[in-house]
């Protein structure tokens, strides 16, 4: 890596906020010999403008040996973001590569089959005349072959040891702050009917423990190879059983390590084994602190590192969550640029949002929200609920008091597609949200205030946070917590001239900023520091749906047309 060329490789024609001081930051931090740069970059810094300029410090091909690796590697964990990538003029080198099964076979007749199902995975000695022309194919091919390769965390973390994406010089992981907790995820081995195509030869036993769960995953393994044996051993599948194969040999592969790392006593990784409805139900297997994991899908695949994230809180704890040593890792700070005033923070709490005290709270927040509808009258508001148990009930209250017309909601399953749909319509619709704090980009009139109604905490009742509060890190709950709400905090303000209000309705959020004080960062700090109470209009349901009213009403007419006798008459209403 080359840390002097940082500048030469900023993408954008002039520098804006605290971009130029970053660089020069960032650079010198490379230049003191650290692996691992961390970069705190709070909301509208243009970390990815950031990321493209210290890939592109990266070896090239005419400075390093055969055997010295080159180029650099871009991923994050978000899809949006990869998109958001995609469509930005200034990252057009960025080569982006995603997983088979966002892309279609072009061969006739399988236009609708994805890449994942095609005949050259179904047919054993099925050989592709057009595998060069292939969407999947040819950009994988592109992005091995140009200088920065573009990915989700997932399909890096998948790609781990192949031949085609190999190690490289220079990684940049953008929104890097949940990479621990997204390793885990990603090593968690779900065990139930549609992750197991085994299920019902092999339902399990009661799981009592991690020595049964060693137990019964040699089990699934050895029924799991058995299968395999016999998919393989047909000339052609379907479909369907590509799909079969593959689960297969995901479930063997993650099986198998998880019985390796479990048997080795000088293992880092410590397992806990959930079970709640007993015999014949789903386990989860999930690892804490993965540094094996973390070590062979990312800290082999390169020599220096750059982790891009406004929410990096504590240095010494991210390192310790991800298998870093902290002697190694520089932290570089980017100030906020945006003027405190435009992200103000206003107290509207009504009580603890903890699961004994929910009945009696959510009921006053929901008239807390109808007086905020009421003080935004014409502005998009954003909700963010924490679950869907929360969102259920909030909008039934919503309903009752009789605001649910200027309300919009999503399920899990239709969650991209109500976002979508209520970014694009003009209404001042509230849209109630379940996790939705990150990767959210709402500038301007897209969303113009946001209700936060609980404290994300994580959920105690997750074997993982169990275990980590039953060893004492509760500094890691409040961290988790921090994090999230100041994740939230950005959604809707995107620019120095953007403005976003961010009203709190849980007391714990308060508890919250006087217990992770020391791990804010100084420009969060300054917000929560000018926290008020706002003056909101008196509960008026009427008053708060009085501007979509108004636009349904124009719109009828409108639908009348010109032609209609008495358009005029309703136009001069």
């Amino acid at each position: 890596m080359d840390p002097s060329r940082i500048e030469a490789a900023f993408p954008a024609p002039e520098y804006r906020g605290a971009q130029k001081q970053a660089l020069a930051d960032i650079r010198e931090a490379f230049e003191a010999g650290n692996d691992v740069v961390l970069v705190r970059a709070p909301t509208g810094s243009g970390k990815s403008l950031l990321a493209r300029a210290i890939a592109g410090c990266a070896r090239e091909g005419s400075q390093a040996s055969a055997s010295r690796p080159i180029d650099a590697y871009y991923t994050t964990p978000q899809v949006s973001q990869l998109d958001d990538v995609a469509e930005d003029p200034l990252l057009e080198d960025l080569s982006i590569i995603r997983g088979k099964n966002n892309y279609d076979c072009i061969l006739p007749g399988e236009t609708d089959t994805p890449v994942d199902q095609a005949p050259c995975v179904r047919e054993r000695e099925f050989e592709c005349q057009v595998k060069h022309r292939c969407p999947y194919f040819s950009d994988r091919a592109i992005a091995a072959n140009r200088r920065i390769a573009a990915m989700t965390l997932a399909y890096f973390m998948q790609t781990a040891g192949s031949d085609v994406f190999g190690a490289r010089d220079v990684v940049v992981i953008d929104e890097a702050h949940g990479l621990g907790e997204w390793a885990e995820m990603y090593a968690t081995i779900d065990l139930r009917p549609d992750t197991v195509p085994i299920w019902d030869a092999r339902e399990p036993p009661e799981i009592d423990g991690l020595d049964d769960a060693a137990a019964y995953a040699q089990g699934l393994v050895q029924a799991a190879d058995r299968r395999l044996s016999e998919l393989r051993g047909n000339a052609e599948i379907t479909p369907e059983e590509a799909e079969e194969r593959d689960r297969l040999q995901q479930l063997r592969s993650d099986l198998k390590w998880f019985r390796e790392e479990y048997r080795d006593p000088e293992a880092a990784t410590t397992w806990v084994v959930d079970q709640p409805d007993g015999a014949g139900s789903p386990v989860t297997i999930k690892p804490l602190d993965p540094e094996r994991f973390l070590g062979h899908t990312v800290w082999d695949r390169g020599n220096t590192f750059a982790l891009l994230s406004a929410t990096i809180l504590n240095k010494e704890a991210f390192c310790a969550n991800v298998g870093l040593d902290p002697d190694r890792v520089a932290l570089v700070d980017v100030p906020h640029t945006f003027p405190v005033e435009n992200r103000p923070l206003y107290d509207v709490t009504r009580g603890k949002m903890t699961y004994e005290h929910r009945d009696e709270t959510l009921p006053e927040i929901a008239r807390v929200l109808v007086r905020l509808m009421a003080h935004h009258p014409a502005e998009k508001g954003l909700v963010h609920c924490h679950s869907y148990a929360i969102q259920e009930q909030l909008e039934r209250h919503l309903e009752e008091f009789g605001v649910g017309r200027r309300i919009r909601s999503h399920d899990r399953n239709d969650r991209d597609g109500q976002l979508a749909a209520w970014q694009r319509s003009d209404d001042p619709a509230v849209f109630l949200s379940v996790k939705m704090e990150e990767a959210l980009d709402l500038e301007g009139d897209l969303c113009r205030w946001q209700l936060l109604t609980k404290a994300p905490y994580p959920n105690t009742r997750d074997s993982r946070v169990a275990r980590r509060l039953e060893d004492g890190q509760w500094g890691w709950y409040y961290r988790t917590a921090l994090r999230t709400v100041i994740q939230a905090c950005g959604r809707v303000v995107r620019s120095p001239d953007d403005y976003g209000a961010t009203y709190l309705a849980d007391d714990s959020l308060l508890d919250l900023f006087e217990r992770a004080r020391t791990d804010m960062p100084d420009w969060f700090g300054e917000q929560v520091d000018r926290l008020s109470t706002p003056d909101l209009p008196a509960f008026d349901p009427g008053r708060a749906t009085a501007a979509i009213d108004r636009r349904s009403r124009t719109r009828s007419r409108s639908k009348r047309g010109s032609d209609d006798p008495i358009a005029d008459v309703w136009e001069t209403e």
